[in-house]
């Protein structure tokens, strides 16, 4: 699965672009007498343009190859029949769930809300609050008790009494007796919406009005105001914890981060120190350097708060544990918050999985029903509502067992006929999500509402490719792009992993492509200290070991001597840039502040590959050779016809 979501990852993420090039709708190509157009070919050439790496891709003439290739394939697919899986039919919905989503929203409200959001994480509140619990569908009676009580406690936090003492002897939050209704520091999306917007719009040092959640009643007090930290850019040096948890191993690890750190307090490089012994592999040849980060980017929130404490007057810190290994953390540059447009699309995830979507849903449902016109049969209706019974709160309630007088039309979308039995049945299906909203006449006509606009919806949705062309391209591409997926691991991927003599034969034909450089199993030994390489080169001679020449030349209070084991190519940056490939002990190598020192076990010549040493870029090359094989095949299953004249024409407009 993980696979299919990358060769779908950049389509997701693509909006559908229009084009200045007015291309005049013409079939440019045949696959078997059905026809390609001149439109949809321009479209998709715009549209990838920018994206391909491969510049002969953006050669027209190449480009069409590639497109008619690409149409063969879906024919393939399309007549082995893979368009009627279940697997494919179900995996197409998804993607249409998925991209649906863009439509069936309110663009003015949502941007309204994205910025209301960001203009809050701008800042982080610390606050307190004291909760009195009521029901949401509680009956009016008890909803003013809870709000009387609430009210009440509130006053007496006005007149002065300490708030944490009221929290503590009141709130309803089961927490409140430890922490005395104590929330800490957060800022948008921490809460339910209702809690937050009280919190943003209470004063430092004030207590706001009673306020309303799904929890209850709350009032809260804005202890302080800060802000939000923004991101950092730091370089850092990983040492992976051990594999296993051994005591023994834990410690080598732990001692070789602290020798690590003297090193950098006795001012040797940071930078070089991280390249030649950080486990990050990514970062090191970078000399430790990551990409900024803000708070809850990385997996290590105790990372983070290091990274955030470091100063320009204390750039460094000590070694510390997270739970993927030892760091040091060197600060780099800070930076304030990111601009909108940086996250616009971050929080507009974020919203659709917060209470606040509501407001969106709910300003979609007016606007369609302003778009649809909905005349309700209001005899029908009453006869439905007077089917529902109390026995609905019980969870017992039927619908009626003779369904016949209720099959007529209750109201009509368009040309779809909405009947009074599909609202039975949706009021049958309410009964599980425990609504208890009293009495039952005010439940059925809240029902009837929620009704409405959940057809208007289904049928918005089910209608977006005749209201949205562009929504009915992109929705065409998933079908390819799904289709292409199945045949590609039918015919090429599985068959390239699974063909053991195919890619033998391969291998064989193609051996001068997989070559080792020269390599060198080798320990090498730097310091910054030429007394020091001298006494190692000295020890590497009489073959002691890393470990005897770490623990004669380095203590305590100083490390003077770091090794490095291991086979590299040549040209790897572990090793000197002037060490020579030869057996035994290497002069005094000096590469900027250092010194360097190699003793080198064994010399590995350039040569061949070996078939299992190569695997992966061997099975990735076979694919690609099968598919081009495969779409030989193709074009002879297959009869293609050309209309080159139109394709000069639509050259010249593209090339404009």
């Amino acid at each position: 699965m993980k696979m299919k979501q990358l060769f779908f990852g950049l389509l997701l993420s693509l909006p559908l672009l229009t084009y200045s090039q007015n291309i005049k709708k013409e079939v440019l190509f045949t696959i078997d007498d059905k026809p390609y157009y001149t439109d949809e070919f321009s479209r998709v050439y715009n549209k990838n343009l920018d994206l391909v790496k491969d510049e002969s891709q953006k050669d027209l003439n190449q480009y069409l190859q590639l497109y008619v290739g690409y149409k063969l394939k879906i024919n393939k697919a399309n007549k082995l029949g893979l368009q009627n899986g279940e697997a494919y039919k179900n995996e197409l919905n998804s993607y249409r769930t998925q991209l649906s989503k863009n439509y069936l929203t309110d663009s003015k409200v949502t941007k309204e809300l994205v910025e209301e959001a960001y203009n809050r994480s701008l800042k982080e509140i610390k606050a307190a609050h004291i909760l009195i619990t009521v029901d949401e569908n509680a009956a009016p009676a008890d909803t003013l008790i809870a709000y009387n009580k609430i009210a009440a406690i509130r006053q007496k936090a006005i007149n002065g009494e300490d708030f944490g003492k009221l929290a503590a002897e009141n709130s309803q939050d089961p927490s409140a007796k430890e922490n005395k209704g104590d929330l800490g520091y957060f800022s948008a999306f921490r809460m339910v919406y209702p809690f937050e917007s009280a919190a943003y719009k209470t004063p430092k040092g004030k207590i706001s009005n009673p306020f309303r959640t799904r929890f209850g009643y709350h009032i809260l007090k804005v202890e302080d105001i800060r802000e939000n930290r923004g991101e950092v850019t730091v370089e850092h040096i990983m040492l992976l914890n051990p594999k296993e948890d051994k005591p023994e191993e834990n410690e080598k690890v732990k001692n070789t981060i602290q020798d690590i750190y003297k090193k950098i307090q006795q001012g040797e490089s940071f930078e070089d120190l991280a390249k030649q012994f950080s486990d990050d592999k990514s970062s090191s040849t970078k000399g430790g350097l990551l990409n900024r980060f803000g708070s809850g980017q990385l997996s290590s929130e105790e990372f983070e708060n290091v990274a955030f404490s470091l100063t320009k007057a204390n750039p460094i810190s000590a070694p510390f544990q997270s739970k993927f290994g030892w760091h040091i953390v060197k600060l780099i540059d800070k930076f304030s918050v990111k601009p909108l447009e940086e996250v616009k699309s971050e929080l507009e995830n974020k919203i659709s999985k917060d209470d606040r979507s509501r407001l969106i849903v709910n300003s979609l449902n007016e606007k369609l029903r302003k778009k649809y016109t909905i005349k309700r049969d209001d005899k029908l209706y009453k006869a439905l509502v007077k089917t529902v019974t109390n026995d609905f709160y019980e969870d017992k309630w039927e619908v009626p067992a003779i369904t016949k007088p209720f099959d007529g039309k209750l109201f009509a979308i368009n040309a779809k006929i909405i009947t009074g039995t599909d609202f039975l049945n949706y009021i049958k299906a309410q009964q599980k999500t425990g609504n208890k909203l009293k009495p039952i006449n005010k439940l059925v006509d809240n029902s009837y509402q929620n009704f409405v606009d959940d057809k208007l919806n289904s049928y918005y949705n089910e209608n977006l490719e005749s209201e949205f062309p562009d929504f009915a391209a992109v929705m065409e591409e998933y079908r390819d792009g799904l289709l292409l997926f199945d045949l590609m691991e039918k015919e090429i991927w599985e068959k390239s992993k699974t063909d053991t003599l195919g890619l033998k034969s391969f291998y064989n034909a193609n051996k001068i492509n997989y070559s080792w450089k020269k390599r060198v199993d080798v320990t090498i030994a730097s310091s910054t200290n030429m007394d020091a390489i001298k006494k190692a080169q000295k020890m590497l001679k009489q073959n002691n070991t890393p470990e005897q020449i770490k623990e004669k030349l380095n203590t305590k209070e100083k490390v003077l001597v770091m090794t490095n084991t291991g086979v590299f190519e040549e040209g790897n940056e572990a090793l000197p840039k002037n060490l020579k490939f030869e057996l035994g002990v290497s002069e005094i190598i000096k590469e900027g502040e250092y010194y360097f020192v190699g003793k080198v076990n064994k010399v590995l010549p350039a040569g061949e590959k070996t078939l299992e040493e190569c695997k992966g870029k061997a099975i990735n090359d076979y694919q690609q050779f099968l598919e081009q094989k495969w779409v030989d095949d193709l074009k002879k299953e297959f009869t293609v016809k050309i209309n080159q004249d139109v394709f000069e024409n639509v050259k010249k407009q593209l090339q404009k």
